[in-house]
Order: C-alpha cells, then structure tokens, then sequence
C-alpha cells in the first residue's frame, strides 16, 4: 500500500477508538500524527504499526473493550461471529521447531508460511518480520509471540491464514518477563482492520484462557489445532 493519509475520525474508526483519545495520543506524540491546523492527520501505514504495537502492550481491560467494539462491528458487517481457528489448519502448525535463535524462528516460520503456497514474496515478509522484532519484540509474555510483519502488506499473502509454531526447547526472543519463548504464532493477513483483531484476539487467548498449556500438551497438531479452537470457543461463549 502507498502512502495514504486519515483524518482523526476515520482513524479511529478504523482503531475502534474514541476520536478524542486517539487525539490525545497525537497531542503527546505517541503516535505518529501530521498536524494541519487544529486537526490531526495520519498515515495508514504508520498507524498500524503503532496500532499494532500498542495492542501489545495495552493493559487486559482496555484490550477486551476494543475487541468487543471490533467484534461487534465485523457481526454487524458480516452477520456471524469471527473464530481465528477457523485461519488455522493442521497443515499449518509445525509442532517441533528447532531453531535455537529468533532469527532462526523468524527464517523458519516464514518457510512454513511458505510451503501453504499462500505466499508471494518469502523475502520480504523475513525481512519485515525482521524489522518488526527490531522496534520491539513480539513475544508476549507466557512463552507466547506473535509474528506479525511491521508493515501491513496485503499484498504479501494470497489470502488471510495463520501459521503456528512450536519450539522443541524455548528460545530467548526478548519478553519482558525475561522467560523464553516456545509457541509463535503467525499472523499473514490481507486485510488491515482483521489483522488487529486477529492480533487483539489471540492476545486475549493467549492470557485470558488455559491455550498456551493445552499447546504445549497437544501431541500433535491436530491436537493443537483442537485445542485453539476449545479455547476460542469457551472465551466467545465467555463474551456473548
């Protein structure tokens, strides 16, 4: 995508966020704003970056209030409930990576990613994969990440679909807890606005249900693949 630029109300629209809070926000200069008189102004690419990022880092309560405005758009728009399992397939989940590194993860991943034959351009989602860890880590925190490149290109990826990778030993990748890492999620996605709620649900699977143990207990990867969809299954009936 080129350069696009949004006023504040279609950004933070396409955040599911007030206006005013996403203004605040440009005011103190967290997120990347152009000011043209007494309106902000922001570039696609730019904000999604930052958008992604934030999700990440935004406390349980605030990530759960702009999931469910999220959700509760995409039923309206599309008339039933999103379920990120249904992006994931057997063929998908690697349940024994033995890359020792995140730069070994990163390469393996996205040779996973390619063998679906969903991807166009192997190279470029590494390097922005990449440059993705190098702003900040994606790990989560729990021994969870989730691989996402730093720029969102739709063009990337044939259609939306979700890879999932299992380390045999966990590997250092940079949680602010200090714990390895041993489950990677990755996120290949056409679309902007599913790619944050894609983001914003797994969080919320990942610390708000037992899937992290249940993955790392699975024997296979149907199992693993079972096991998403349980978990995912129990936090919407939990939201409904």
């Amino acid at each position: 995508m080129g350069y696009q630029l949004m006023d504040q109300k279609s950004a933070a629209a396409h955040l599911h966020m007030q206006e005013n809070e996403l203004r605040h926000f440009a005011q103190r200069g967290e997120v990347p704003a152009e000011k043209r008189g007494d309106k902000y102004f922001f570039e696609h690419r730019a904000l999604d970056e930052w958008a992604q990022r934030r999700l990440m880092e935004i406390n349980d309560k605030t990530l759960k209030s702009e999931h469910q405005a999220a959700m509760h758009d995409r039923r309206r728009a599309d008339g039933h409930d999103f379920h990120v399992a249904d992006l994931l397939r057997p063929e998908t989940i690697a349940s024994e990576l033995t890359a020792k590194t995140r730069a070994g993860v990163l390469r393996d991943m996205t040779d996973f990613a390619d063998s679906t034959g969903l991807l166009y351009d192997p190279e470029t989602l590494f390097a922005e994969l990449s440059a993705r860890e190098e702003v900040a880590s994606t790990a989560a925190g729990g021994g969870v990440a989730l691989l996402h490149p730093r720029y969102h290109d739709p063009y990337l990826f044939q259609e939306t679909f979700l890879a999932l990778g299992r380390a045999v030993r966990p590997v250092f990748f940079g949680a602010q807890d200090g714990t390895g890492t041993d489950l990677f999620f990755l996120i290949c996605c056409t679309d902007h606005e599913l790619h944050l709620h894609i983001l914003a649900r797994l969080c919320l699977l990942a610390h708000g249900t037992d899937l992290l143990q249940n993955l790392r207990e699975a024997p296979d990867a149907e199992a693993m693949h079972a096991a998403l969809k349980a978990a995912e299954d129990e936090f919407l009936a939990g939201v409904n």
